[in-house]
């Protein structure tokens, strides 16, 4: 199993994707996830209980839940991943809880909003759009706690890189912080989600710093002090590294809603 980064959306951010024939490894991330089929079939994984996907029928798949696609034959299939931001007032009521199943089935109706949805939809459409499908699921959705000691220890630390990714951030803190040696708590890490805790925090400040270029007029070197990063040297080398584009290219582009119809 891996953490998929760039998956870590931030604020009004959403992904979406229609595609045939998915296969993707074991794999989490901090965002909501929403994937439907319309043709064929499609095996899911989530938190190891196993869903045979057909056309009509969806998944709600929550931030950090593991999770995996196969295609054995055919799909095709729409895909929305997006910030639990965007639907703040549900993600709330669920910060500590997942679905007993993450299976339902979805109205046409959604699902073809969702595709005319344009990268120039507004913030309310986008928000009424994805709202509307976390209340249908919500009214036939059953929760649990997160109650497993692993899972918990992996809640505790993205939480703490949550809370103090613009500050002290590194495996000494954490490990003061959870009363757990550090070493262990970075083999635990790697292990758990395939990269390093120092990449990580990395990857997490890197995408609160992608919010600040596309949503403020902040000069660069105040958007590196405000994401944690020592220098502008510093915050150049690795935004560029992670995003494929330097700092000035990424707000040159201007998308706010990454939409991929």
């Amino acid at each position: 199993m891996f953490y998929e980064a760039k998956n870590l959306l931030r604020a009004n951010d959403l992904k979406i994707e229609r595609g045939k024939d998915l296969s993707f490894p074991l794999h989490l991330h901090g965002s909501f996830e929403f994937i439907t089929v319309t043709e064929g079939e499609m095996k899911v994984t989530v938190d190891k209980e196993e869903y045979l996907l057909t056309s009509g029928q969806a998944l709600m798949i929550f931030p950090n839940q593991a999770h995996e696609f196969l295609t054995e034959s055919h799909s095709s299939h729409y895909l929305c991943i997006f910030s639990p931001d965007i639907v703040r007032a549900y993600s709330n009521i669920c910060l500590s809880k997942v679905p007993k199943s993450n299976l339902f089935s979805v109205d046409a109706f959604y699902v073809e909003k969702l595709k005319n949805l344009g990268e120039n939809a507004s913030v309310s459409e986008v928000k009424g759009l994805l709202y509307s499908i976390c209340g249908e699921f919500d009214k036939i959705a059953e929760y649990r706690e997160r109650n497993t000691e692993k899972d918990g220890l992996l809640m505790q630390i993205f939480k703490f890189v949550e809370k103090n990714y613009d500050t002290e951030c590194d495996l000494a803190a954490l490990s003061n912080e959870l009363s757990y040696n550090y070493v262990y708590l970075s083999r635990y890490f790697k292990e758990r989600t395939g990269i390093s805790f120092t990449e990580y925090v990395t990857h997490y400040r890197v995408t609160e710093a992608c919010y600040l270029i596309g949503n403020t007029e902040k000069t660069f070197l105040s958007i590196a002090c405000e994401c944690g990063f020592a220098s502008l040297r510093s915050f150049n080398r690795n935004f560029a590294r992670v995003m494929g584009v330097p700092p000035g290219d990424y707000r040159r582009a201007g998308k706010r809603l990454q939409t991929n119809n």
